[in-house]
């Protein structure tokens, strides 16, 4: 398997995981809307999904970027959830 289809397959596997993120995300916010809230665990859970989902995102952001400039992908690494996070602020 040569390099580009290994960093293809890194990046499949981010979206796969994007995708579960999401679909865990979607499932707590229906749950909120039907159910009026959402227990304190399940808020805890939610919060950590979108730090997590803001982490995979800018990672395949990142990871594209090297791709598009002609960068080895692989020598991104995912960045802590407080550094993803102060860049919304």
């Amino acid at each position: 398997m040569d390099h580009e289809q290994s960093s293809e397959s890194v990046d499949e596997q981010i979206i796969d995981n994007i995708g579960n993120l999401v679909a865990e995300e979607r499932a707590l916010r229906n749950r909120s809307t039907d159910e009026q809230g959402l227990a304190p665990d399940e808020m805890a859970r939610l919060r950590e999904l979108e730090i997590q989902l803001d982490q995979c995102w800018d990672l395949l952001r990142r990871r594209r970027a090297k791709t598009e400039f002609g960068e080895d992908p692989g020598t991104v690494k995912e960045r802590p959830a407080e550094e993803v996070e102060n860049y919304r602020s």
